[in-house]
């Protein structure tokens, strides 16, 4: 018997992939503490031995490495970005013929391939920089952003009306919410209690239920995939992908097209800013002053997490009173302010207070999804998640680099710079909103057409 959700794969992937980020990166933080120097770490001591006194010899020893965990951040992202690249786009763009299980399958494949391989690197205690090549390869198979992309083009072939469907990717945010927030507040104690290499291996196990359920369980949404390039070459192929991407925007309007380009720009540099800033937090919370432990990390993250919940209810709430557009000003504004917040928090109390501005933080990405989704027919979905899945990627790694690079470069004399910093770069996506506004005015007659052609399609088929 097919179960036509793809919600469990969602849910067992984020399981995954939130328990496996922090672990990650407090496993790097503690193999760089203790072969940078003389300075060890005792099994169950605090993973940072974080020292708040600035004459303190640990504390200039704490800053290097900081840096140190930063630049191997960076090298590891930008290890992934070419296979990513090319794997996310390829693999959502030929969903929209070959069906949209192709990709999930082999995304989740790689993802639990790099799990299985994390746990025997923290077992055998290989060298750290093997994570480089291992994020090479497992990028080839799509990353978290190919599931995710090839997840909602599921569930936009099932939504044929408009609020339906901003309504169905809320609910898939929610539940995105409620477990990176179980995970992210028992993360801290999985390592306390089972150490990195049980922790990596309950992840290990979640990916494999996953891959079970998408191979065994999940229908298709797609009923009858196309099998007409069945006999094309693979460079033709290849070249068939960038053709229909080229159709996505030119059989577009020239105002259709600057309003797809808009909400498209608007997605991408908000994203640029949350996710670049995203693995920032950990490293912040880590160092003084506030020096938290594995447990405070995971209750940090798990507070962050209910931005998820807020935001479904808040989308859910808004969406009687105000139009999309205005939902996405909500969250992006609320976003700057916590960002800014987030420059001065010193203490353990302000850190979770700062979280409170993040409540909306994840209505925009849900309502501009949405937005996106209307603009483009029913048989140009998968491309257009493509599109959005290569640029997220692109966007993501190049982010995480940036931010990773500029926290390093100015920990040493302000921790709070990238903050300050992120608060003023998400006004670019709020000027672009403003514009997509004024666009949308004179284009809503021919997103109204789109969405009948698209509903003729669907009769048709």
């Amino acid at each position: 018997m097919k179960i036509p959700f793809v919600e469990p794969a969602i849910c067992f992937s984020v399981f995954a992939m939130t328990l496996t980020a922090p672990l990650t990166t407090q496993y790097v933080y503690r193999r760089v503490w203790e072969e940078t120097g003389n300075y060890s770490i005792a099994p169950d001591s605090n993973v940072s031995e974080c020292a708040k006194n600035k004459s303190s010899p640990i504390f200039t020893f704490q800053e290097e490495v900081q840096k140190k965990v930063s630049l191997f951040n960076l090298q590891m992202d930008i290890s992934g970005l070419i296979p990513g690249l090319v794997s996310t786009f390829m693999l959502l763009s030929h969903s929209d013929h070959g069906g949209r299980k192709f990709p999930l399958i082999l995304s989740s494949v790689g993802a639990l391939a790099n799990s299985a391989w994390l746990c025997l690197l923290s077992y055998f205690a290989f060298p750290i920089q093997l994570l480089i090549a291992s994020t090479f390869l497992v990028a080839l198979c799509g990353n978290y952003t190919t599931l995710l992309g090839a997840s909602f083009a599921y569930i936009v072939d099932q939504c044929k009306e408009k609020k339906q469907r901003t309504i169905r990717i809320a609910i898939i945010d929610f539940l995105l919410g409620i477990v990176t927030g179980l995970t992210g507040l028992s993360s801290g104690y999985f390592i306390r209690e089972l150490g990195f290499v049980w922790s990596f291996l309950i992840a290990t196990m979640a990916l494999t239920v996953n891959l079970i359920y998408i191979l065994f369980f999940l229908e298709d949404s797609m009923k009858e995939p196309s099998s007409q390039n069945v006999s094309v070459s693979w460079t033709e192929g290849f070249k068939n992908l960038f053709y229909r991407t080229y159709v996505l925007f030119k059989n577009n309007s020239g105002e259709q097209r600057s309003l797809l380009c808009l909400l498209l720009f608007t997605m991408i540099t908000y994203f640029f800013v949350t996710a670049g800033i995203s693995p920032i937090f950990i490293l912040y919370e880590l160092d003084s002053p506030l020096c938290w432990d594995e447990v405070l990390i995971g209750y940090g993250s798990a507070l962050g997490s209910v931005s998820f919940f807020s935001s479904f209810l808040g989308i859910w709430l808004f969406s009687y009173c105000m139009e999309d557009i205005h939902m996405a000003f909500i969250g992006i504004f609320t976003t700057m302010v916590g960002m800014a917040m987030t420059a001065f928090a010193r203490t353990t109390l302000m850190m979770f207070l700062v979280r409170l501005p993040f409540l909306f933080t994840v209505v925009p990405f849900s309502v501009l999804r949405s937005m996106i989704s209307k603009v483009v027919r029913s048989t140009e979905q998968g491309t257009m998640f493509a599109c959005l899945a290569f640029l997220e990627t692109l966007g993501g790694i190049t982010a995480v680099s940036t931010f990773n690079g500029i926290y390093s470069a100015t920990v040493a004399w302000y921790k709070g710079f990238v903050f300050l910093l992120s608060a003023v770069l998400l006004l670019i996506p709020a000027i672009s909103l403003c514009a997509v506004k004024c666009i949308s005015r004179n284009a809503g007659s021919y997103v109204l057409l789109i969405q009948e052609e698209s509903s003729e399609d669907t009769s048709d088929r």
